[in-house]
């Protein structure tokens, strides 16, 4: 079922989800709806992300936005954004120290930059690497770091939903190594068969 049509959604859930749903995202990322939970809080929406440059894929992502008008204390709030995402990075910089610290502080100031208000923000960073052997031994050598976070976004009109997602497109294409749009500047994707009409 299509969230944003559940019956009974609130007025302020069903806008931020259609601007959520219509949002214009850099070319790199392929962004698509996908089934929300349905266990989590009464009403949600959920997108999924591919991140790409030249043809290569760089990254995925998923974005779930949560709504329960009763509240949650352990949102400190009625909205609660949850993201994911993966993104391939140099094997090196697995081995950095640093990174995990890195990778929270892009989400962060993601929020900060954008003017996203924001409150109780958790999460997890992961740096993970792999090497193949044996019959696969001539494989390269994987590298990926993988944040998981949640944060509950201050929404008090629908278009208080657009500095997280804008955050949450910087977030992704930092991890992937995207260099940032100047300021000033607005990214506007080409229309793909099968998309969202923009």
């Amino acid at each position: 079922m299509d969230a944003r049509r559940e019956h009974g959604a609130p007025q302020l859930f069903d806008a931020a989800a259609q601007l959520l749903l219509t949002m214009t995202w850099r070319p790199e990322l392929k962004v698509e709806q996908i089934p929300a939970p349905q266990k989590i809080a009464p009403h949600s929406v959920a997108i999924t992300a591919e991140i790409s440059s030249a043809g290569e894929e760089l990254g995925t992502a998923r974005l779930v936005l949560l709504h329960d008008p009763a509240g949650s204390p352990s949102w400190d709030g009625d909205f609660r954004c949850v993201s994911f995402s993966r993104a391939e990075v140099e094997p090196e910089m697995v081995s950095d120290p640093l990174l995990t610290e890195v990778g929270w502080s892009w989400l962060l100031e993601a929020l900060e930059r954008n003017q996203a208000e924001f409150r109780a923000p958790s999460g997890t960073v992961t740096a993970v690497s792999s090497k193949s052997f044996g019959g696969i031994a001539d494989d390269p050598a994987r590298a990926e770091v993988e944040v998981r976070a949640s944060w509950t976004p201050v929404i008090t009109e629908p278009e208080d939903v657009l500095a997280h997602l804008r955050a949450w497109s910087e977030l992704l294409c930092m991890s992937a190594g995207l260099p940032p749009l100047p300021e000033g500047v607005v990214a506007i994707a080409p229309h793909r068969p099968g998309s969202w009409q923009r």
